[in-house]
């Protein structure tokens, strides 16, 4: 679907559970939507978290905009989200995975004093300046197949056997494996072009608010040596979840919401 109307024409459209006093926002990656988030909305709402997860423009039922498609145009639209649904008293996390790790630390650069945490889950700060081979790989993984004239719903079941730990199971990572395969293939154009093209150095260098950075043992896109990196630049920390690639909370919940609850006790004791 295309936003015929303009950029800015309209809200993401997005997903509002809970009632607690912090808010946790979900950015998903350049695969998904935020369908696949429902199995942490349950355990982070049943934690006592207001949690709100958004379709970045051109996907779910958001629609693809024609142009400027870019990571500062995604950035700004989900701060308009911020300033109408983030808690009043600046209460806000916000949980960025892959694609959506390159957009939060631009919307707290933008918007500091509205958010108290930011967890950036298995992505690299700047693509373009990552090894060229790195780069080379991950460009030709994705748009090869595409390419070639296969759709994502045929291509993204074979890339997910390298995104995923090779004992991952369970109702989490079956639902990323269908939620992924339904990214549309345009979008997905679209999107990896805004990747590629985007140099988040300026905004990490930027951002001093609390950081968590997540890394999986396995994952060959935020690599955990690339995610260690990542956590001192922004003076953040750094956990690695052992046996798990790109989807930690996905294969490993149990794991990741503990390091998330520790992280947020902490900035929840500087908080009051």
């Amino acid at each position: 679907m295309i936003d015929d109307q303009g950029d800015k024409s309209r809200m993401p459209d997005y997903g509002v559970w809970g009632d607690g006093d912090w808010t946790v926002f979900l950015l998903h990656g350049g695969y998904g939507s935020k369908d696949y988030w429902l199995p942490q909305v349950k355990s982070l709402v049943n934690e006592g978290f207001r949690v709100i997860a958004w379709d970045t423009p051109g996907y779910g039922i958001s629609p693809l905009p024609k142009a400027n498609y870019s990571i500062e145009f995604m950035a700004d639209r989900f701060i308009a989200l911020l300033d109408k649904e983030g808690a009043p008293n600046g209460q806000n996390i916000l949980l960025g995975h892959s694609m959506g790790g390159l957009i939060a630390p631009r919307v707290v650069v933008e918007r500091a004093d509205s958010v108290k945490g930011l967890v950036i889950s298995s992505t690299v700060e700047s693509l373009g300046h990552t090894d060229p081979e790195y780069q080379a790989n991950f460009i030709a993984e994705r748009l090869g197949p595409l390419e070639a004239g296969l759709t994502l719903k045929e291509s993204v079941p074979v890339l997910m056997t390298k995104m995923m730990g090779p004992t991952s199971e369970g109702p989490g990572v079956d639902l990323v494996l269908k939620v992924t395969a339904e990214t549309p293939d345009e979008t997905f154009k679209s999107a990896l072009k805004a990747i590629v093209a985007y140099d988040g150095r300026a905004a990490l260098q930027a951002c001093s608010t609390p950081t968590l950075c997540v890394a999986g043992e396995l994952d060959p896109v935020g690599k955990p040596e690339m995610m260690q990196q990542l956590a001192e630049k922004v003076n953040g920390e750094f956990i690695c979840i052992p046996g798990v690639a790109h989807y930690g909370w996905a294969e490993k919940p149990g794991a990741f919401n503990d390091a998330f609850r520790a992280f947020f006790n902490r900035i929840n004791g500087q908080a009051t």
